[in-house]
């Protein structure tokens, strides 16, 4: 397995529990505490959370026998994504300052980016030839 590989699966799993923590938390913990359009919005970036941080791990599998150097930008273009999108997110949930929200656009716009560059790396990828066992 690639070292590349390596990183993008193993913080796509650790951001998987992370989001499996947060969805627990906001279903058990903030449903009393949140008014519920405050909730949903947490929810909103739980969501998003999840489905990059899979998307994350089918980038690993995808390196996991050749490295390639566009698909590790993209991984780590969709890490910031979730880190300025998710993350402001959860952090205007809790009250800070309504100023963060903008970074939330720059968030989706590093995820948009990401997955754009990922597209067009695996689409001029040459085709390898599967390899022969005798």
């Amino acid at each position: 397995m690639t070292r590349d590989a390596r990183w993008m699966i193993a913080l796509a799993a650790l951001l998987l529990a992370l989001a499996t923590a947060l969805g627990a938390f906001g279903a058990h913990g903030l449903r009393k505490v949140l008014e519920p359009d405050r909730l949903a919005v947490f929810e909103t970036a739980v969501r998003y959370q999840f489905y990059h941080s899979l998307g994350l791990f089918a980038i690993g599998l995808s390196v996991m026998n050749r490295e390639r150097r566009g698909a590790r930008i993209a991984a780590r273009l969709i890490v910031l994504g979730m880190a300025c999108f998710a993350g402001s997110i959860y952090a205007l949930t809790f009250g800070a300052p309504r100023a963060l929200g903008i970074v939330t656009p720059f968030g989706g716009f590093f995820l948009m980016l990401g997955w754009t560059l990922f597209a067009v790396t695996i689409y001029a990828a040459r085709a390898t030839p599967p390899s022969s066992s005798a």
